[in-house]
């Protein structure tokens, strides 16, 4: 320190507050017209001296997620203002920082962006065309996606309306260009919508198609959104469930919810002490919480080899189930525990996603060590006070062409609730459960190729398709090559592209595929195995439904974040507000700095140099 001691200073920076200026990238801009008027706004922002002086201003485009404002991205097939709001406040830590929003307030996915919580203010330049058109639109249809054969099936069409006059109009259901269903519907100017419900019969087996279509108003503006279609699976058998207990539990009505949320599946809840219970009427029997009550059913399970889930809790009696050798034994003790889930990764037999649950209430059950006597899998393990185990919580096992599975604890029903809370929707949960079902409930030889894949798709969508292929023993094959063929049903095109290996699965997103009806085959290359199927690209573009902008929605969410509406006339006023708003301002930020008092490398630098210049001099001055 002696030699070379060091000074501390103070650096003194000014940090401009940052001016996020986001623009709708959607195809709805650029159906409207409107793409030159957001190209001007965003040039007179970005060059008007005032605002770049006081802020550091950065821009970003935005369609079904937040880009940079440099990504080659062509218009996008849809919009979700709320998701790239909330991906802008993340990217600026939560600052309070202003944020432009060039947009026609037109969303097509996502949660309703006008209530959302931000700490930047908000400033709407609403673009588009701001006039109220006479229009008549089929927003939403409701139908299940499968449906039995010779039953009648639901279906739920919304109708949004505005309209000048009293008029009547015809809707039709199509089917392969027949008309299944008609019906003249009287609209009114008082009335803002509609809902018509009926009912179509399942005639025939398979994927079937429909198209619907409602009467257009005179001289109305847009009528792509007076047709949508939709689709469902007719299927000619359905999954029976039993679930036998001797208690009563909040479980068996969540059980039920879950079960028959898939309209393949129906749930008969019996009394285990019930005279005559006929197993084989049922494809899974489910043995809540089993004790000596369920004697005789045991004894049906095995000597049948039905398919069974069983799901233990506090009531349940150990020494009864480890007498009748069922695959598991459980050293128990007199004495309960919470076990929380724990996702598995490397869980084999059937594709599952983690859904958050490490965010789920622990279930309930008797404490002891489990044992599995035969091959296993495990979805799910034990968590203890926050500590990982490697005991199972949920399980399957297989043998003797038996499929059994194992929930280790009472609360399920607590868990749905959770997953509810989270997404806003039972949905991936019943889904989650219902593979577990799907998997129970099977006895059939597992196919070592499976596809996902929906039945149909408004064109301009982005079409997502995953297969899961497995080698021999079904374990994850991730050597193979897959290659899907579509063919178009009415232009005859085909087209072969391969699939990508993404973690665990193989994936392919499909675009800019032409409507009509495609017929595809998923094969591995060099092996005879495939799947086949068809799916439908409907006319339908969710984009090109809007007439105009929606002013209401985005003047709630300027008052929400405190900001201010503005129309794409109004820049001027936008740039003077910006400036002339106190709650925006440069800090002074200061940094400490620790500097050398001497730097050594100069003056080793320097002391080389004159050595070099006396030597130099010394040879060529004759002094050497």
């Amino acid at each position: 320190m002696c030699i070379n001691p060091k000074i501390e200073r103070t650096k003194l920076s000014n940090v401009k507050p940052i001016l996020s200026i986001l623009k709708d990238n959607s195809s709805s801009i650029s159906y409207l017209d409107s793409q030159e008027d957001v190209n001007r706004v965003v040039s007179v922002l970005k060059n008007n001296k005032a605002l770049n002086s006081k802020f550091t201003i950065q821009e970003y485009k935005f369609g079904k997620q937040l880009n940079t404002s440099n990504a080659k991205l062509v218009s996008e097939k849809s919009t979700d203002i709320y998701k790239s709001i909330k991906q802008l406040n993340t990217l600026q830590n939560n600052k309070v920082a202003p944020i432009i929003l060039i947009t026609d307030g037109n969303q097509t996915q996502g949660i309703d962006y006008e209530y959302i919580n931000s700490k930047s203010p908000i400033f709407p330049v609403v673009i588009g065309d701001t006039s109220v058109y006479s229009d008549v639109r089929i927003s939403k249809i409701n139908v299940n996606k499968f449906s039995f054969f010779n039953n009648k099936f639901p279906v739920e069409i919304f109708l949004n309306y505005n309209i000048s006059s009293n008029v009547n109009l015809p809707i039709t259901i199509q089917k392969r260009g027949k008309t299944v269903f008609k019906k003249t519907i009287s609209f009114s100017k008082k009335k803002k919508s509609f809902i018509l419900k009926t009912e179509l019969n399942a005639q025939e087996v398979g994927t079937q198609f429909y198209d619907v279509s409602i009467g257009a108003i005179l001289n109305e503006k847009n009528k792509v959104n007076n047709n949508k279609s939709f689709s469902l699976k007719v299927i000619n058998e359905q999954q029976r469930i039993a679930l036998i207990t001797s208690t009563i539990h909040p479980d068996l009505g969540a059980l039920k919810k879950i079960i028959e949320s898939d309209q393949k599946r129906t749930l008969k809840i019996l009394n285990a002490t019930a005279s005559s219970i006929d197993l084989n009427d049922y494809q899974l029997v489910i043995l809540y919480q089993p004790t000596a009550d369920f004697f005789s059913i045991f004894e049906k399970i095995k000597e049948n080899n039905i398919n069974f889930l069983l799901v233990s809790g506090e009531a349940t009696d150990w020494n009864f189930i480890n007498q009748n050798q069922i695959g598991i034994h459980k050293n128990v003790i007199p004495q309960t525990e919470y076990y929380s889930p724990i996702f598995n990764n490397n869980f084999i037999p059937f594709k599952v996603e983690d859904l958050n649950f490490n965010a789920f209430a622990p279930l309930k059950d008797k404490f002891g060590d489990i044992t599995f006597k035969e091959k296993n899998n495990i979805l799910l393990f034990q968590g203890i006070n926050n500590l990982a185990t490697t005991q199972p919580l949920l399980a399957v096992s297989s043998s003797n062409k038996q499929k059994k599975g194992f929930l280790f604890g009472q609360g399920i029903w607590k868990w749905r609730a959770a997953s509810f809370l989270q997404t806003n929707s039972f949905k991936d949960f019943d889904y989650y459960m219902g593979s577990l079902l799907q998997y129970l409930t099977s006895r059939k030889k597992q196919e070592r190729l499976s596809i996902s894949i929906e039945n149909s798709y408004a064109i301009n969508s982005y079409i997502t398709v995953s297969a899961f292929f497995t080698d021999e023993n079904y374990l994850f094959d991730d050597r193979a090559n897959l290659e899907i063929k579509l063919s178009h049903l009415e232009t005859k095109e085909v087209l072969v592209a391969p699939f990508s290996l993404t973690n665990n699965s193989y994936e392919l997103v499909l675009e800019n595929l032409n409507a009509g009806t495609y017929s595809y085959e998923v094969s591995v290359v060099n092996q005879n195995i495939k799947k086949t199927g068809k799916f439908k690209i409907s006319e339908f573009k969710v984009e090109e439904q809007f007439t105009s902008a929606n002013v209401n929605k985005l003047k709630k969410l300027a008052i929400n974040t405190k900001g201010e509406l503005f129309y794409k006339n109004q820049v001027a006023l936008l740039i003077k507000s910006l400036v002339e708003n106190d709650s925006f301002y440069t800090i002074q930020k200061a940094t400490k700095i620790k500097e050398e008092l001497i730097n050594w490398k100069w003056i080793m630098f320097l002391v080389i140099g004159l050595i070099t210049l006396e030597l130099i001099a010394r040879k060529y001055l004759g002094k050497i």
